[in-house]
């Protein structure tokens, strides 16, 4: 399969371009924050403890949360990847801010979407692992919609492939980007981003669901959290077996591990020890 003459920017007035990677974080905040407020307006879901915020104190949550994932996973971009490249991304400190060159890192963003919760928790006197068990649920949902952007930016793709679902990442607009070269080569690759979309994305979200609605483990602070960051671990893990290596990785570890494998690993186990924590405990009664 050829990749399609997508276009990055859906439409442009002037000097101001919106492109579909920007609206993607958009609509993942706006359905997270509905989904979040539905969530904490369904008090049975948190019995016999109560949900950590009100609707309103969720409208100000939202700012603490999209401040987090833009400082958050670009910050987290320029150092655990800008860092290695050569030259660093530092080396022209205007690039910093060129979001659109290089993008963003998940789990920067996602230290960034925790150090928020625990200031914001903190500010309001409310319970940190509540919130987050709040705000966990919704993460797929912007996971979804940023990882269909990355297929339609033609970027994040996999390694080369001879399966039915190998995608040539190779067009004009690309290779008129490029000057006259396509990054990606002429020969089939796995769309891991769609790979991506589908498992953190739907797969995830599911199994929340789940978790939420159907064992109400809200009643046992953590118990969700863990569940997200134990799963994204482990599937971030095993869909970077599929994805490009780091081009800047050490010789000895290029094209065996990768840098979203080395940050998941402190997830997992945080995720892991988060889900022992609430299995040995009885739900919490305010």
């Amino acid at each position: 399969m050829v990749f399609p003459e997508f276009d990055p920017i859906l439409f442009q007035i002037g000097p101001v371009a919106i492109r579909w990677y920007a609206l993607a974080y958009v609509a993942g905040i706006l359905l997270g924050w509905r989904y979040a407020a539905m969530l904490a307006r369904r008090e049975a879901l948190w019995s016999p403890g109560r949900s950590p915020a009100t609707p309103a104190q969720i409208d100000d949550l939202v700012l603490w949360v999209t401040l987090g994932v833009i400082l958050g996973g670009r910050l987290g971009y320029v150092l655990f990847y800008g860092a290695l490249m050569d030259p660093p991304i530092w080396s022209n400190p205007l690039d910093i801010f060129k979001i659109w060159e290089g993008g963003m890192a998940f789990h920067g963003g996602a230290l960034g979407v925790a150090i928020a919760i625990v200031l914001f928790a903190r500010a309001q006197k409310m319970s940190m692992l509540k919130l987050g068990d709040l705000v966990a649920p919704v993460v797929p949902i912007g996971l979804f919609f940023g990882r269909v952007a990355n297929f339609i930016n033609g970027e994040l793709w996999g390694r080369p492939t001879d399966g039915p679902l190998g995608v040539i990442f190779c067009n004009d607009r690309i290779r008129a980007l490029y000057s006259g070269v396509c990054p990606a080569g002429e020969m089939p690759r796995h769309p891991s981003q769609l790979y991506e979309a589908g498992l953190e994305g739907v797969g995830l979200f599911l199994l929340l669901w789940l978790a939420v609605w159907k064992l109400k483990l809200l009643a046992k602070p953590g118990y969700v959290t863990g569940l997200f960051l134990l799963g994204y671990g482990l599937i971030r893990a095993l869909l970077e077996t599929v994805r490009e290596p780091d081009s800047f990785m050490p010789e000895a570890l290029s094209g065996y591990v990768t840098m979203g494998m080395l940050l998941s690993i402190p997830m997992i186990l945080i995720g892991a020890w988060l889900i022992w924590r609430a299995r040995s405990r009885p739900p919490v009664a305010e």
